[in-house]
């Protein structure tokens, strides 16, 4: 233990700190106090860099770490280190100052979250790490803040030069808890956020139309989710903008000490569904940080195909070119969690040597990394005994590790070097994310935004289906797109509406779903009719309905394919705009329009929705998917590649590393089909296939390629 003032610490293991990158970084989280024990870390180290494994990630708990004020026992973290070194990997430092000691909890007792009615959490113990201090205080409070920042320099200080230090983790799953916090140094702090956006407080309660707020200790945030009502859309945002300056604080104070590190995170892949509440907002921490990532894991959300790779897809959206991991994979049962009770075991619950291989190479395919597990043996005790690790709780070999080890000696072969530096192409078509239209839904829906994900992934489930990629493209990165879907535009600023329109008059080509704008600046209906409608979708508004309890599938009918929407309805008179689609009344449910050199197409339901519905309500799901490939088609592109079986899913990456084609075959037998690429592809002569089945040529664009069960083939163009 040492109490002394920040240094570096001399390191007894020889070794370069500017070491270059594992050639794909695979590994695992290793430590978290009290597991494993100090005298199984020589062993399983060895066995890890046997294995193949380049990389550990630990939790560095301020609660476990700082055990008296100013007192710190490091000694099992050096160690992490040391052996890193030692064994030619990288250490990953996740920090943890969620983890606050029962001292600080003592000293700082008014930091504690506080819920809206005044309740305080109290601490307890970490489901994923079987210490105490969960979880935390509030950093709001800016002497709690300093304690923690103490810490944090002290840790960066201590490692900043070791041969072991691959990067520290700022935060991890990045997202809140929505239920706190409302403590007065939280209030305090809004307060100070609204000062930025409104001149007085009586400005404030004109725009939340609460007219007696007459000075700023008037202003209290809602306590209830109950309406999309400006206080609660202002709230939530300062809420997210308040969670990113604290990431941005945990950076600044361990690049004081550090300043060439490499800074790392990783969310939950639910910029679609925690945005609104939880902050959960995968572009705007992936902005902060050189490499992000994600926890995912089939067992929880499920193993349909389209679930892994439409998270995967949106981190890699959020990253913006940057590389990104899939920081927290599965590898090993998930036994009595309440999010799988009920499940079989062939949905990823109890986790086979297949299934990590196809987990993996699905990461892969869509653009990852780097792959980390949340466990390297799993935890002894607590909720997640035994759960995620791909070695037993004991250190020992399974097959899951085995299969592992083969994939971590592959990716990090030298034959493998090109294979990432190229990455997916552009997809065919951008799904627009608006994070404010996720945040209104949330609050309109009383505090929940399902109506919003249903919309949203629904419409990358129906393109996917057909083989169409789609990408996630957020509202400020639509130039970087010719064509684009735009689902449940309920509520746009106006900022936003002029941004889209003015990407339709310069070329774009826009399919919209229903009610597009119909709310606007602080989530107020826009009267004025037809306004946007008329002047981007040549359309203005007949009938409207909110029922969404009764219009799961409603059917319609576009450009002559029968498709199916939901959750509301909007029907149109032409305004300009030529009626392409139909409701079974008659009343028109679909618009083409022209606007400078760009064209829309407004239908005026959901379609997302309706296809999701089918999907998992037993309907019709391929009826209802069949206008996704129509839209494709009336936008005039001709999509990437197309395959004689659905069932095989297909990516291309191009890049510094050369193309390469991804097969992905995630059924329990093998198929063989027939890939057909664009016309826009370059011819294809020859193939090298690199991971799985076989790949021959028959055509200029045209390959025969099987794929073996629950695996890919992954092939080498030239």
């Amino acid at each position: 233990m040492t109490s002394s003032p920040p240094a570096a610490r001399t390191s007894t293991v020889d070794g370069d700190r500017n070491k270059p990158d594992p050639v794909f970084p695979y590994g695992a989280v290793y430590f978290r106090k009290s597991h494993p024990m100090a005298d199984e870390f020589d062993r399983d180290y060895a066995v890890a860099a046997e294995d193949g494994l380049n990389s550990f990630r630990h939790w560095f708990m301020w609660g476990s770490i700082e055990v008296a004020p100013g007192t710190f026992d490091w000694d099992e973290y050096d160690r992490q280190l040391d052996l890193a070194a030692t064994h030619g990997m990288t250490t990953v430092i996740a920090e943890h100052a969620a983890s606050a000691p029962d001292w600080a909890i003592r000293r700082f007792a008014h930091a504690r979250y506080q819920r809206a009615d005044g309740t305080v959490v109290h601490p307890q113990m970490g489901a994923a790490s079987a210490t105490g201090g969960f979880p935390g205080l509030c950093l709001d409070n800016e002497d709690a803040r300093a304690a923690a920042e103490n810490f944090l320099t002290t840790m960066s200080a201590r490692y900043h030069a070791h041969p072991g230090l691959g990067g520290y983790d700022v935060w991890n799953e990045c997202n809140i808890n929505p239920e706190v916090c409302f403590c007065p140094a939280t209030i305090g702090r809004f307060r100070e956020w609204l000062k930025q956006r409104y001149a007085s407080p009586a400005e404030v309660g004109r725009a939340w139309r609460r007219y007696g707020i007459a000075d700023w200790e008037d202003i209290d945030p809602p306590r209830a989710v109950i309406g999309a009502y400006p206080d609660q859309l202002d709230w939530q945002q300062f809420r997210n903008d308040n969670a990113y300056q604290l990431m941005a604080w945990r950076i600044r104070t361990i690049r004081a000490q550090d300043p060439d590190c490499k800074i790392i995170a990783h969310g939950i892949a639910a910029g679609l569904t925690r945005l609104a509440g939880g902050a959960a907002d995968d572009w705007r921490a992936a902005d902060q940080v050189q490499t992000y990532g994600m926890t995912w894991g089939s067992s929880r959300h499920g193993d349909e195909p389209w679930k892994q790779l439409h998270a995967v897809d949106l981190v890699r959206s959020a990253s913006r070119g940057k590389p990104f991991w899939h920081a927290e994979s599965y590898a090993g049962p998930l036994w009595m969690q309440p999010q799988v009770i009920g499940k079989p075991r062939d949905e990823g619950r109890i986790a086979s040597p297949e299934d990590v291989r196809y987990w993996n190479l699905a990461s892969m395919a869509g653009g990852a990394t780097g792959i980390y597990y949340l466990r390297w043996r799993p935890l002894v005790d607590g909720p997640l005994f035994g759960a995620f690790g791909g070695y037993t709780m004991a250190g020992d070999r399974t097959d899951r590790s085995d299969m592992m080890s083969r994939v971590a000696t592959w990716a990090n072969a030298d034959a493998q070097r090109g294979l990432w530096q190229s990455k997916p192409v552009t997809g065919d078509i951008g799904i627009v994310v608006v994070p404010e239209t996720q945040i209104f839904a949330y609050a309109q829906q009383n505090g929940s935004a399902a109506h919003y994900t249903a919309a949203v992934t629904g419409a990358y489930r129906g393109f996917a289906a057909r083989n169409i990629q789609p990408d996630w493209v957020h509202i400020d990165d639509i130039d970087s797109y010719q064509t684009l879907y735009l689902p449940y535009p309920v509520m746009l600023r106006s900022d936003q509406q002029s941004r889209i329109t003015d990407w339709v008059r310069r070329g774009g080509q826009l399919i919209s779903e229903g009610l597009p704008g119909y709310f606007g600046d602080h989530g107020r209906v826009q009267t004025e009719r037809p306004g946007w409608l008329g002047e981007l979708f040549g359309a203005e508004e007949e009938y409207v309905e909110f029922t969404p309890d009764l219009l799961d599938g409603h059917p319609l009918t576009v450009d002559g394919t029968s498709a199916r929407g939901g959750i509301f309805l909007q029907a149109y008179r032409a305004a300009g705009g030529e009626p392409v689609g139909y409701y079974g009344d008659g009343r028109i449910a679909a618009i083409d329009h022209h606007l400078g050199a760009g064209r829309t197409r407004l239908i005026g339901t959901f379609l997302g929705a309706g296809y999701g519905h089918a999907a998992d309500h037993g309907g019709d799901a391929a009826g209802a998917g069949r206008v996704f490939g129509d839209l494709l088609s009336w936008t005039g592109r001709q999509q990437h590649a197309t395959t004689s079986d659905d069932r095989v899913i297909v990516r291309l990456h191009e890049g510094d590393g050369g193309r390469s084609l991804w097969a992905l075959n995630p059924t329990r037998e093998a198929v063989r089909t027939t890939v057909l690429l664009g016309d826009h592809q370059a011819p294809v002569c020859t193939t090298d296939t690199l991971w799985g089945g076989e790949a021959s040529v028959r055509g200029d664009r045209v390959l025969a390629v099987t794929v073996p069960a629950r695996d890919a083939t992954v092939v080498r163009l030239a």
